[in-house]
């Protein structure tokens, strides 16, 4: 089951985000009337709305029956608690590709960003099976902790963000290994190219890591 969830960035413009969400099984919309509007007008009915729902209209919230989930806690914000209701509601989702995550507000891209790395930690997505990536127009992310092959193709740009000057990556494929990086800061292993479809990574020990793939 392939899922979206729309957060409340710069909304799609490009071929494939959109395709993604015209085609995805259930889409999850974090709280906001605009982006059910532009869902609707694509012919998608959102699965949810799920947030405080402070910015849709009591006649707005009508129209959405049950599928509007308030919920009221400001500890995380309202992408973390969209994804909450779709690993209780649709578990069987092993494909979740998040939209509208960057743009707008550099804060709330860092942050969205941020949280590929807190799920993956706090969940195991990959051992269970689970692919959670955000996309834009402009950029795919996801989260790796541990040795892995990366099917991305050649000639992509790439780039890692860690930051743990206690971890190292063996890598092949890529046009600057990244066998010597310290990762004392982010900008360490941004803007790299793959050389080959398959870019390999060895992890010296478990750690977190972004993954940008122009």
């Amino acid at each position: 089951m392939t899922a979206v969830i729309l957060a409340n960035g710069e909304f799609p413009r490009r071929e494939y985000p959109l395709w993604l969400l015209k085609n995805a099984d259930v889409v999850v919309c974090c709280d906001s009337a605009l982006n059910v509007r532009r869902l609707r007008r694509l012919g998608v009915e959102p699965g949810a709305v799920v947030g405080d729902l402070d910015s849709i209209s009591d006649a707005e919230r009508k129209s959405l029956g049950d599928k509007a989930v308030k919920v009221e806690e400001q500890d995380y914000n309202d992408l973390n608690k969209a994804f909450l209701w779709l690993r209780e509601n649709c578990p069987e989702a092993t494909e979740i590709h998040i939209l509208g995550a960057t743009g707008k507000s550099e804060a709330h891209a860092l942050g969205n960003l941020s949280y590929l790395l807190f799920w993956e930690k706090q969940y195991a997505l990959d051992a269970s099976g689970i692919n959670v990536d955000m996309v834009s127009d402009y950029n795919t992310a996801f989260a790796v902790c541990d040795s892995c092959e990366l099917h991305i193709g050649e000639g992509r740009k790439v780039s890692f963000f860690a930051q743990d000057p206690s971890l190292r990556i063996s890598t092949t494929g890529l046009r600057w290994p990244l066998d010597e990086v310290s990762f004392d800061y982010w900008f360490r292993g941004t803007l790299n190219m793959a050389e080959n479809d398959v870019v390999k990574l060895v992890f010296n020990h478990p750690g977190d890591v972004l993954v940008i793939l122009d």
